[in-house]
């Protein structure tokens, strides 16, 4: 059984990310102690609200430390909401600007729609070769949020890297933005999989069966 922590810094629907993970077979500990969070098979960051208050709980428990340092031993992290967003490198909401832990270049900004929040069930375009879509393809997930990356430069197609490029999937709601990005050991995804029913359980399945 794999062990997956639930970082608990203040923000986050945390039993619900615990109750769905355990559902599928993970032995979960939601937890703030960092040593724990750091030995876990897998580390689920969740998060809702405002971009820069969660920064400020994150940092209270070390967070970007601890992602940081799972990532430099290629240690999975899954981040969910605005747990997807603090992984980028600013968030610009209500016209305060704030920093994110930086894992990945791009700002979260308010979504150019007709109606906000962007709340309820969404079809995604999925990556070529995601390993967390797989099987689940054209299933719906349910979102909520106003906030979102928009831009992601890792996403364009400059040429030949050195480095494999980011598995991202997209969703539409008045404007394009990034619903879910694979990277190596770093997963997120915009919506909430505790909430989308069947279809998140297989997302949650497939991203506990990628944990070595």
């Amino acid at each position: 059984m794999k062990k997956v922590a639930v970082l608990d810094y203040g923000s986050g629907n945390l039993r619900s990310a615990e109750r769905a993970l355990a559902r599928v077979g993970a032995d979960v500990t939601v937890t703030s102690d960092a040593q724990t969070a750091l030995d876990a098979d897998g580390l689920v960051v969740p998060g809702v609200g405002a971009f820069a208050a969660c920064m400020e709980g994150l940092k209270a428990v070390d967070g970007p430390r601890i992602i940081g340092r799972r990532l430099a031993g290629g240690r999975p992290v899954l981040g969910i909401c605005v747990g997807m967003q603090i992984l980028f490198d600013r968030g610009v909401e209500h016209g305060h600007d704030a920093d994110g832990c930086g894992e990945w270049p791009g700002v979260v900004e308010q979504l150019k729609a007709p109606v906000l929040p962007h709340m309820g069930w969404n079809q995604v375009d999925v990556a070529r070769g995601s390993v967390l879509f797989d099987g689940i393809e054209d299933e719906r997930f349910y979102f909520v949020h106003s906030y979102g990356v928009r831009d992601f430069p890792l996403a364009h197609d400059t040429g030949p890297s050195p480095l494999p490029r980011p598995k991202v999937t997209w969703a539409e709601h008045g404007d394009r933005f990034v619903a879910g990005v694979e990277n190596a050991a770093l997963s997120a995804t915009q919506f909430h999989p505790e909430k989308s029913g069947d279809a998140g359980a297989q997302l949650l399945t497939n991203w506990l069966n990628s944990l070595d």
